[in-house]
């Protein structure tokens, strides 16, 4: 009898996880077009949350159009409602955004409790017009509202000995059903270096396109690192600790050999399964080149002056 015999050697064929995940970049070009192709007063919006006064808009962004609120608010990263890109949108209402407290301690000088409502008529709300770049190698740009992330800090008066910023999100698994699974440690932990986080582009966003943030995009209130993937961008803030050393976080803890600290837009470092250098824009069917710093090296590099490229990942 015949032995049967592959027409392709295992080398060839389609690697699993690139045809696991086909229905996803199928889905965000298809996302992205459907949301371009129609008109503004057709184009299916989701559920907004209420306007917000903007004191002034920056584009960032270069000649590039904001992806459509469409794409924005159902194609996420935020394993707390879900390892889906749909499932935040999905899963989120279960979130309760108001009211909303921040804790702040560690190298303060006045550790206390942030209320959101009395942040919002602290500081005026800007919009910020950014690229931004996930590790998986998609990318949007985003109109988002808020604030710098330096005018909080200077209002929270750290110490001298604040070297790092550390940012946790919402713990309750009641809120964050994707917290059931044990798929990361929880709570999700990001950080900045203090130079990075008082950066003039590194954002704490309450809103995007002048509206509240919906859940699903980290509601209430997220960072924004536009220089770094998307991952270092904490959602759902409720807890921000200044420390001395560099604090542990979460995917640098789950898997150091794929996300780093500084997690720096590279395209000449690949990551251990993909390459970094190419992405593929929400709403477009070829790649683009992946820009250094995704487009911010000249207001960024000089952070990381003498410091090895390839080990900013």
């Amino acid at each position: 009898m015949a032995v049967w015999k592959p027409d392709l050697s295992e080398r060839e064929a389609t690697p699993e996880p690139v045809y696991l995940r086909r229905r996803e970049f199928l889905r965000l070009g298809a996302a992205g077009a459907l949301a371009a192709a129609l008109p503004a007063a057709v184009r299916p919006a989701g559920p907004a949350g209420p306007e917000l006064r903007i004191t002034k808009t920056t584009n960032l962004a270069g000649s590039e159009k904001p992806t459509p609120w469409e794409a924005v608010t159902t194609y996420n990263n935020f394993y707390e409602f879900g390892t889906g890109k749909d499932d935040p949108a999905k899963n989120a209402d279960s979130l309760r955004p108001r009211p909303w407290t921040v804790t702040v301690d560690g190298e303060v000088k006045k550790p206390e409790r942030l209320d959101l409502e009395a942040l919002l008529k602290e500081f005026p709300l800007e919009e910020r017009i950014y690229r931004h770049r996930c590790v998986e190698a998609w990318s949007m740009v985003v109109p988002w509202l808020g604030f710098p992330l330096a005018d909080l800090i200077r209002r929270l008066e750290p110490t001298s000995k604040a070297k790092y910023v550390e940012f946790q999100t919402l713990y309750d698994a009641g809120q964050m059903p994707g917290q059931k699974r044990s798929v990361l440690e929880w709570p999700y932990t990001e950080g900045l270096r203090m130079d990075e986080a008082t950066h003039p582009l590194a954002f704490v966003a309450v809103g995007l396109y002048g509206r509240v943030l919906p859940n699903q995009n980290g509601a209430p209130l997220r960072l924004v690192v536009p220089w770094k993937y998307g991952f270092k961008g904490a959602k759902s803030i409720v807890h921000i600790r200044f420390a001395e050393s560099q604090p542990r976080t979460t995917w640098a803890q789950m898997s150091p050999a794929e996300y780093g600290f500084y997690a720096n837009v590279n395209p000449a470092v690949d990551h251990p399964r993909w390459s970094q250098a190419k992405e593929r824009r929400i709403g477009e069917f070829f790649r683009r080149d992946t820009l250094p710093f995704n487009g911010y090296g000249a207001e960024v590099a000089s952070l990381y002056a003498g410091m090895d490229p390839r080990k900013l990942y």
